[in-house]
């Protein structure tokens, strides 16, 4: 299914990248330096940055407490890991592709905290950024407990 997602021509060691690091929980993403960043919220939960060469092409990454696990129904579904990140933290990416907008989202859970990156295009743009999205994806860092 995703073999069509197989962009040529992504070499990460072309781009100049940047860091960002979240003060609130600890995470960090690589985005190239060329991208800009949205306004962050008001609770410093994360950042989002936007392609110099195409406003629909976003990457954004937060984080979030979870409910405890005592207020958890039975209903919840328990997804398994099917992605590592570089750091060795295992999570779940999930790959959504549609004509009107698609997406590349890992979640990571460490104790009471979720973490989440997300990048984002137009549906038929996807393929191009699919490389780019799943690189930053796998540098994506958490705190260590």
């Amino acid at each position: 299914m995703l073999y069509g997602c197989t962009a040529t021509g992504f070499n990460a060691e072309t781009i100049t990248w940047k860091t960002y690091n979240n003060s609130r929980y600890g995470f960090e993403f690589l985005y190239p330096s060329n991208w800009t960043s949205l306004a962050a919220p008001e609770n410093n939960d994360g950042i989002a940055f936007v392609s110099p060469h195409n406003n629909s092409v976003i990457i954004r990454g937060w984080a979030s407490h979870q409910i405890p696990e005592f207020t958890i129904t039975d209903r919840e579904v328990k997804i398994n890991p099917n992605f590592q990140t570089t750091q060795g933290i295992s999570g779940v990416l999930v790959v959504e592709v549609n004509q009107q907008v698609s997406s590349m989202t890992l979640t990571l859970t460490q104790g009471q905290v979720q973490y989440y990156w997300q990048g984002r295009s137009k549906g038929q743009e996807f393929p191009d950024y699919y490389h780019l999205f799943y690189y930053i994806a796998q540098q994506y860092r958490i705190p260590k407990y």
